[in-house]
């Protein structure tokens, strides 16, 4: 389950800090992942909010309680005596000591460890480290990484619809055609095609699923401005052009929205309907590549414990 950083269940990664060093402060060396674990436990994380994740799939309390003892570790508060295995220092435990039950917020966590950061980054000819955005200053480095990704797939994906909403009804059509074959539709011989216009029998395409085009997907396309909803009167009109195919299943793909009607009639008939509005369609666009392209990737990278072992 993965969710926008802002609607999250997880604490804030300072809120980590001293759970990690109480763990710790048994005295006894624990490996990275049972530490975690155990800070997890120790700070009743929910299991709903363990089961969050990042767009790359990890997840996200896992993340956050890494951050908190990244930080722990450059300043000096825990040590590594070998790989990936951590336990507290006499400064950690002065700390600990000192704040039995510190709750802080990202802004204080920033000033207890901004000495340790500047360092780093000076040292490796990074220069000096930019300022936190108040905005996303809840949140560790990847997931500001994630949410500024996020929010340029939307802005590309606004664009998208308006583009496809200013285009001719055969563009969007063959638009349409072209988002379900690099789904995986149609096989490896993209065997799809745009059958809108005159006499098309009130669908504007088909997928076939086999070489023969015995299995076949037919398909509505309707270009609508954002708000022009598609109602059940159009979807009912789909189902009659399916049956007259003698077809099973359909797609129905519109560049606005469905009405909540139109939604509870493609649920309650036999026929097999999916509905794809505006939204969904520029996300399928953006996942599979149909009319974007990559401007510039970004390599998030780690320090490889097996090569300083």
């Amino acid at each position: 389950m993965s969710e926008s950083p802002t609607e999250s269940a997880v604490p804030i990664w300072p809120h980590f800090l001293p759970y990690v060093l109480r763990v710790l402060n048994t005295g006894e060396t624990i490996s990275r992942r049972d530490l975690i674990a155990r800070v997890l436990d120790a700070a009743e994380i929910s299991h709903e909010a363990r089961k969050e994740t990042l767009a790359a799939g990890d997840g996200r309390a896992e993340n956050r309680v890494g951050w908190a003892l990244t930080n722990l570790y450059k300043a000096g508060w825990v040590e590594r005596p070998q790989r990936a295995v951590y336990r507290i220092t006499e400064t950690g435990r002065s700390w600990l000591a000192q704040n039995p039950s510190a709750s802080l917020s990202f802004s204080e966590a920033t000033q207890l460890f901004k000495d340790y950061w500047p360092q780093t980054a000076q040292a490796s000819g990074m220069g000096s480290v930019p300022a936190p955005n108040p905005e996303t200053n809840d949140l560790d480095p990847v997931e500001q990484v994630e949410l500024g990704v996020a929010q340029l797939r939307e802005n590309v994906a606004e664009e998208l619809l308006r583009r496809l909403r200013e285009s001719n009804p055969t563009f969007f059509e063959d638009a349409v055609v072209s988002v379900l074959l690099a789904m995986g539709y149609g096989g490896a011989e993209q065997r799809g095609k745009r059958i809108g216009g005159t006499g098309d029998g009130g669908v504007d395409g088909v997928i076939d699923q086999d070489a023969l085009g015995l299995d076949q997907i037919y398909v509505q396309a309707k270009r609508y401005a954002d708000g022009n909803s598609v109602g059940r009167e159009s979807i009912q009109a789909f189902m009659g052009a399916l049956h007259g195919f003698g077809a099973h299943r359909g797609v129905f793909i519109t560049s606005s929205r469905f009405t909540q009607g139109a939604r509870d009639y493609a649920s309650a008939v036999p026929t097999r309907i999916v509905l794809i509005d505006g939204k969904r369609l520029a996300e399928l666009m953006i996942k599979y590549g149909v009319g974007v392209q990559v401007k510039q990737s970004y390599a998030v990278v780690e320090i490889d414990e097996d090569f300083f072992e």
